[in-house]
């Protein structure tokens, strides 16, 4: 659907929402390239998943879904046998994790033909716990290989304490020595790697070694004694060695995830979708929505309807229909009294149904699979291309009548408005006339007098307006169909 009228309509602010209830990079794709939909069977398909979820959610949990890494990278390196690193391998040990315990969280409800369409996700899901209990044994975290990964890698390890402890044995007997008083600190520390200790600048001379590093200052020198210096080469083999075994266990590990890169990468598509779905239900319980039925008689039935962006607390709900008995409705009302509140309202939860999601209404609300939603809202006066607002109505509106089908919705606010009353009014008439005539359901907001008189002569069109409260000078933002308003 064109995505200036979703903008119109506010659509990209529900998709704001919905992102806030996804955990993996995934489902927040693919909240970001979600579009109404023109297909009615796979409108169904998605209002059904989210239906599922919610009730999922409800007889359950909310599933075991956090973030998960992008792991494709680490495919290509599986399928060219390299070896991954710590990091990459724990990543996809969540995600192994992680699909267990999805399958786990739905074990009871495989059979349950509720959740026919959820169960293909969860199906899908590989696990192994062999290959999780593995890695999770071997690796400590990014930054640590545990000592029990391979028998070599402890053997060498162990021998790496000891040679450590030697040297640092012979430089503590050398700092509590006479060579004590040459010390800057009695302290052993560290540079390129070896044993070192912190000589005084004047002592280097007396201290047989080799040095490593001078202080900032000058005034130290770091020496490593010849009483360590093959400690310190044995120690470093032993590194040597260390490194060279961590890498083989790495491989070693990587190995047994090179058969199944496809169902790795089943795995995140799955729990990405699972994702997607189940932020839809968690959006769908935070606007208290309902599945709205899906209807092939080409109508819109809101009961109770509330657009979603406005508080709670603050929302008037609406009840509104058309594509029954009417398919034009003209609404009349005074300012702020929540004419466009109701266009914006029918578009978005139309869209929003469109799209898989749930809506704030009551149950019984129906809604039909439009091919577009066509919004004039707003002002889209142009200081660049030198338009009006009654020019830039005109063109949209323009366009709307060369692009709408049967199939479509058409939304109008203030139609004709923004010129000579009279040539406006007459205007707007010819363009409900061809609406109607089109067949296309319309919905349009107004303050001219010709318009309800238009209305209520017309087969096929109905007034109804915004409740205005006459003791207390404030509207009560309910619509009344088949009623006309003064202004």
């Amino acid at each position: 659907m064109n995505k200036t009228y979703l903008k119109k309509l506010e659509y990209d602010k529900i998709l704001n929402e919905l992102e806030k209830y996804c955990h993996t990079y995934i489902g927040k794709q693919k909240v970001e390239n979600l579009l109404p939909s023109s297909n009615k069977d796979f409108v169904k398909k998605s209002l059904l998943e989210t239906e599922q979820a919610v009730s999922l959610i409800e007889r359950n949990t909310t599933p075991p879904i956090s973030e998960i890494a992008d792991i494709r990278v680490y495919i290509k390196m599986l399928e060219s046998s390299s070896a991954l690193t710590a990091k990459a391998l724990l990543d996809i040990c969540n995600i192994l994790n992680m699909a267990d315990e999805l399958q786990s969280y739905f074990a009871n409800f495989i059979n349950d033909e509720s959740y026919e369409n959820l169960n293909m996700y969860f199906d899908s899901l590989y696990t192994n716990l062999a290959i999780v209990n593995k890695i999770k044994t071997s690796i400590i975290d990014t930054d640590t290989i545990a000592d029990n990964a391979s028998s070599n890698l402890s053997t060498i390890r162990r021998h790496i304490r000891q040679a450590e402890q030697e040297i640092k044995n012979k430089l503590n007997s050398l700092l509590h020595s006479s060579y004590s008083k040459y010390m800057q600190e009695n302290v052993i520390t560290m540079r390129n790697d070896r044993y070192v200790i912190p000589v005084k600048q004047e002592f280097r001379n007396l201290v047989k070694g080799f040095v490593h590093d001078i202080s900032s200052t000058g005034s130290t020198v770091f020496i490593e004694p010849l009483a360590v210096f093959e400690a310190n080469n044995t120690l470093n083999n032993l590194k040597v060695e260390e490194s060279a075994e961590i890498e083989k266990i790495l491989q070693n590990l990587s190995n047994l995830l090179i058969p199944y890169t496809n169902e790795l990468l089943t795995n995140i598509e799955a729990i990405g979708n699972l994702d997607f779905i189940f932020a839809k239900a968690k959006y769908s319980n935070s606007i208290k929505g309902i599945t709205p039925k899906i209807n092939n008689e080409k109508f819109v039935s809101l009961i109770n309807a509330r657009h979603p962006l406005i508080d709670s607390n603050k929302v008037v709900p609406t009840t509104i229909s058309i594509g029954k008995d009417y398919s034009l409705l003209i609404i009349t009302g005074p300012n702020t009294g929540g004419k466009t509140v109701t266009l914006k309202t029918v578009g978005l939860l139309s869209l929003m149904a469109c799209s898989g999601l749930n809506i704030p209404a009551d149950e019984k609300s129906s809604i039909y699979v439009f091919d577009e939603i066509y919004a004039d809202i707003g002002d889209d006066q142009s200081i660049a291309d030198s338009l009006s607002t009654f020019s830039s109505h005109i063109k949209n509106i323009s366009n709307i009548v060369n692009d709408a089908t049967s199939k479509s919705l058409v939304l109008v606010d203030e139609l004709g408005s923004g010129t000579d009353p009279l040539e406006g009014a007459n205007l707007a008439i010819s363009i409900l006339e061809f609406f109607k005539n089109s067949d296309i359901l319309t919905l349009a907001t107004t303050h001219y007098q010709e318009l309800k008189q238009y209305a209520l002569i017309t087969e096929g069109v109905q007034n109804a307006s915004v409740e205005f409260d006459i003791e207390n000078l404030k509207p009560t933002y309910r619509l009344l169909i088949g009623i006309p308003r003064k202004k």
